[in-house]
């Protein structure tokens, strides 16, 4: 078996004991964002398995858009997240 070359680190566990890996990672150029989708994404920087230049630039995310996730659910957990619930969770 061929394991192809990458930077930093294939899997990472999650202080809560679950591990997630690189296939665990939406697919590139993912244009339908579930709130799923993004906690896999933050917790994916957050823990290290993949930076956030490379999060950025695989996902076609700006900087605001990744902030206010990370702040969403470092603020209210991942249900933060979910389209329906903008509004209830909405800094003023």
């Amino acid at each position: 078996m061929f394991l192809k070359k990458i930077d930093g680190p294939r899997a990472v566990t999650l202080p809560d004991g679950s591990v997630i890996s690189r296939a665990d990672l939406p697919p590139a150029g993912t244009c339908r964002w579930v709130a799923s989708r993004k906690a896999i994404v933050v917790k994916a920087v957050l823990h290290g398995l993949i930076s956030r230049e490379d999060a950025l630039d695989r996902y076609g995310l700006s900087d605001e858009e990744f902030d206010a996730w990370t702040s969403a659910v470092s603020q209210h957990g991942v249900d933060a997240l979910k389209v329906t619930a903008l509004q209830k969770y909405r800094q003023i």
